[in-house]
């Protein structure tokens, strides 16, 4: 295969097979980073089993997510170093670094041992690997969608950019039917022993493949043609975030774009992926695969959105996307509950759960330090059952003092009071408590588990579609914003600076703020107060301080 050229490419209304090249190639490594990032958000259960098997069951899923996102933490420092390098010495070999570090750290996670064998060393070492693929991620965005970008006539960099964009939801959509298939192949039982392994040694494979195809790239024509002349910046660092006139548009595209699009992102992707698992207890298999047909429905409209925003700006699509979305999200998890265990939203409407207890004699049911057992107190006993159990409850406030109750629609259960029982008695009086409560959700129509004959699953997939839909409206025009924000000699570090710390930070944490919000009040849906809140902020800055970028010529 012949090397892309480095020539200027004309400006026309067809792709050329180098421009297709380009695409491609740039696309199909992307993709395969995205598929190793995401892994260990789809088996986050597994690796909490197999990592974080010290602590209580919630707390261990809630640390497991910290992990997953301590790899979103360091992206805008992986941003900045790589950032940096592609503004000085070129995009095509930062990007194939950044894909190298991914692809190896990926791998080591289908060895690690368990916490079982080597003990804390494990959830160490597995945050390190996560630290490592985050500072890849951070330099690789920057460097393709600008490489696509500086190929891209002007009035296509939307629709050639957009390729970019699809790339996470295909990375997605990938890792899940790796995972369901080796499920599938497996067995439950095998999987959740070993077989989870599978998906992650699997990366070195994509890894090879890809490498030989981004080796056959050239440098970006813009990049060369500013080497050659000598044009290239010397501190890309000082000359984009020294000087406030490059500054201010970093922070405009940082909160007038990129946090509300991340929030958007990863609600729609990866939260509602979690909601129907953990919260509504629709069994793993089932999750996977009504997620992976809502991405295979939606994912072509990452394309028509880049493209339409060719023609009317990428402004107004952004946008109304986190609009749509901050009004949307109550009513559309709402809907979810409903569709997906339809049992549980008519025991949650029928029997609302309450807490009766003094508010200063109650914990927040999450230990970053995993040591708390909850059961110092009577308040605390009765939240940690049911924040274990997943149950939706309020807290009703009672006078100092007082004994914690549940009630259950009409039927009221105290809790033991600690201070009156100690050893086997207080062990005894709180297993009798579980049970007693347990047996007045069931009597109260409160499930186990999702039934599998009752899922609607047409409407699942709809809402999810619908779900996705806004993702694509946020993010399919994204790329070509940020492009189009920053002069091409310090471009890659301009732009992936806010990129990362929006989508690392905004986006990344989202899944471990939300439940950790929903472990602190006892409401499921009350997380979604971050998404719509942040959508919400960034449609009124981006609507006072948003340029609109789609017609600037960018080969400068």
């Amino acid at each position: 295969m012949n090397d892309v050229t480095g020539a200027d490419l004309p400006k026309h209304h067809g792709a050329t097979q180098n421009e297709k090249l380009v695409i491609a190639a740039s696309s199909l490594g992307t993709v395969f980073e995205w598929y190793d990032f995401y892994l260990y958000g789809l088996l986050a259960t597994f690796i909490s089993s197999q990592f974080f098997s010290g602590v209580n069951e919630t707390t261990g899923f809630i640390l497991a997510l910290g992990a997953f996102a301590a790899g979103f933490a360091v992206r805008p420092f992986g941003a900045l170093v790589f950032g940096r390098i592609g503004d000085l010495v070129g995009r095509k070999n930062t990007f194939l670094v950044t894909m190298a570090i991914m692809g190896l750290s990926t791998f080591a996670v289908g060895l690690l041992p368990s916490y079982g064998q080597i003990g804390v060393a494990a959830p160490i070492i597995l945050v390190g690997l996560r630290l490592l693929q985050g500072l890849a991620l951070g330099g690789e965005y920057g460097g393709a969608a600008t490489y696509v970008a500086e190929h891209a006539p002007n009035d296509r960099r939307g629709l050639y950019t957009s390729w970019i964009q699809t790339t996470a939801t295909l990375g997605l959509f990938a890792a899940l039917l790796v995972v369901i298939g080796v499920r599938f192949l497996m067995g439950e039982e095998t999987f959740a022993a070993w077989g989870w392994r599978v998906p992650f040694l699997v990366s070195m494979l994509l890894l090879a493949v890809s490498m030989w195809i981004r080796l056959q790239l050239a440098e970006s024509p813009v990049f060369q043609k500013m080497k050659d002349e000598g044009t290239t910046s010397k501190a890309p660092l000082t000359e984009a975030f020294g000087r406030w006139g490059n500054l201010r548009w970093v922070l405009v595209a940082l909160f007038g774009a990129v946090a509300g699009q991340a929030v958007v992102w990863y609600t729609g992707q990866f939260y509602a992926l979690f909601f129907l698992e953990k919260t509504l207890k629709v069994d793993g298999a089932t999750t996977n695969i009504l997620t992976a047909i809502a991405l295979a429905i939606a994912t072509p409209a990452f394309v028509f959105f880049g493209w339409l925003s060719d023609r009317i700006g990428r402004k107004p699509i952004i946008l109304t996307g986190c609009a749509l979305a901050a009004i949307g999200y109550f009513p559309l998890f709402g809907a979810l509950t409903v569709a997906a265990n339809p049992a549980l939203a008519r025991a949650q409407q029928t029997a609302p759960v309450e807490v009766v207890a003094h508010g200063d004699e109650c914990s927040v049911q999450f230990d970053p330090i995993g040591k708390n057992r909850f059961d110092g107190r009577s308040c605390d006993i009765a939240k940690a059952f049911l924040a274990k159990g997943g149950v939706s409850y309020r807290s009703v406030e009672a006078p100092a003092g007082a004994i914690a109750q549940i009630r259950i629609g009409g039927r009221t259960i105290a809790a033991p009071d600690p201070a009156t029982v100690t050893g086997e008695a207080r062990a005894d009086a709180i297993k009798a408590f579980q049970d007693e409560a347990g047996a007045a959700l069931e009597a109260a129509g409160y499930p186990d588990k999702a039934d599998p004959a009752a899922i609607d699953k047409p409407m699942v997939v709809a809402i999810l579609t619908a779900l996705v839909l806004l993702v694509t409206m946020v993010y399919g025009p994204i790329a070509a914003l940020l492009v189009e924000l920053f002069p091409s000699r310090i471009r890659y570090t301009s732009m992936s600076l806010p990129y990362h710390i929006g989508n690392g930070w905004f986006g990344g944490f989202l899944p471990t703020i939300v439940f950790a919000m929903v472990a602190a009040t006892g409401n499921i849906y009350h997380g979604l107060w971050y998404p719509v809140i942040v959508a919400a902020l960034t449609v009124v800055i981006g609507l006072v301080a948003l340029p609109e970028t789609h017609r600037r010529d960018i080969d400068q």
